[in-house]
């Protein structure tokens, strides 16, 4: 009986727990918060340097291809677990003010994706595809897992807004879904018997690149048609995007040979052509601006943990500040919309936290929507 009670009394303390943590995160939802930016400068390079976020408590961005910036490059929307869970959060890249923008539980900050006409954002939150009107907090749940089906890895919105697409596994078996954002009607793409993740939409093109972990690239007609596994450069396939005008995609190229440098590639699909774009310094994840003419990687190589700016033009790398990163793929490095910004994540501080590095006199300043 005393063992007994012993197990009560644990278990009973980590239910009270796990209920106080919930407890944390309800009722902030609308809270706002002061700035924790904190301006440094890299002893690398001696560039200013901003981290955005405090790291007592773990703030990432968005999945990369997923867009958490607002057109306008004025904030941006992340997830932080300040409030004892992972919760959306909108930061003004003006003042540094943050606002929570839901209290979710179990809620997946990579998924967090920003609607085409910025006034909405959609996220998984467990097993529920939600989305979330930012002016009026209001949320409805669009979608949930079947029961006897789990998430894959990713979720994306199309560059219209009108689905979301993202993949599911039961045993063996995965499946490519969409949903609408419209009504929430949902429906099976693709069924394979292959490890299938990061659903991105092409586009322009009823098409949906997707990837079978880093082994390779596929290509899906948005009816389920046309499946194809694209022919690629030999080695492992490291982070894939569309080009903003989706004729291309942009991937990094991982060589078996470590000694070997990474590269940045460019495959066609309408001509089945793949080309080197650049060789890198050992890039472990990269990003582009809205033309595709600069690039910005995350090193890899221990000795110099670096984020770096790479012209298309001249394939010139310059480095801009340290990350030092304990994972460098974890960096994940993306251009503001108007490319005068750069931000990206490590947790060189304690947990991992958001930085930003100020671009303008390095990089030209992009206007417009492709």
């Amino acid at each position: 009986m005393a063992a007994s009670a012993r197990r009560f009394s644990r278990r009973s303390f980590v239910i009270a727990g796990l209920a106080g943590t919930r407890l944390a995160a309800q009722g902030l939802k609308g809270t706002t918060f002061p700035s924790d930016w904190r301006r440094y400068s890299d002893p690398a390079t001696e560039m200013d340097v901003y981290r955005l976020s405090d790291p007592a408590y773990s703030s990432t961005m968005p999945a990369y291809y997923n867009r958490g910036i607002a057109r306008s490059s004025g904030w941006m929307l992340f997830c932080c677990d300040r409030a004892g869970s992972p919760q959306a959060f909108h930061m003004d890249l003006k003042s540094g003010e943050t606002r929570q923008l839901t209290e979710a539980a179990e809620l997946d900050g990579a998924s967090i994706a920003l609607l085409p006409d910025d006034r909405s954002f959609c996220y998984f939150a467990g097993r529920s595809l939600h989305i979330a009107n930012l002016a009026t907090g209001r949320e409805r749940k669009l979608y949930e897992a079947p029961e006897g089906w789990d998430r894959g890895v990713g979720m994306s919105v199309s560059p219209d807004g009108t689905h979301a697409a993202f993949m599911e596994r039961r045993g063996a078996g995965w499946r490519l879904r969409t949903v609408t954002l419209s009504h929430g009607e949902a429906r099976t793409v693709l069924e394979a018997p292959v490890e299938m993740g990061d659903a991105i939409a092409r586009p322009k093109r009823a098409q949906i690149l997707y990837r079978q972990a880093d082994e390779a690239l596929w290509l899906v007609d948005s009816d389920g048609k046309q499946n194809r596994r694209l022919k690629l450069a030999a080695g492992r396939v490291g982070p894939a995007n569309w080009a903003p005008d989706g004729k291309t995609i942009l991937y990094l190229n991982i060589p078996e040979d470590r000694t070997q440098l990474n590269a940045i590639r460019e495959y066609t699909p309408d001509t089945a052509s793949d080309q080197l774009v650049a060789k890198t310094s050992q890039f472990a994840h990269f990003g582009f601006n809205r033309d595709t003419s600069v690039f910005v990687g995350a090193s890899r190589n221990a000795a110099s943990p670096y984020v770096l700016i790479l012209l298309r033009v001249t394939r010139r790398e310059l480095t801009l500040c340290e990350h030092k990163a304990s994972h460098p793929e974890t960096v994940a490095p993306v251009f503001a919309p108007d490319s005068q910004r750069i931000y990206f994540q490590s947790d060189r501080d304690g947990k991992p936290a958001i930085y930003c590095i100020h671009a303008e006199r390095l990089v030209e300043k992009t206007e417009g929507m492709v």
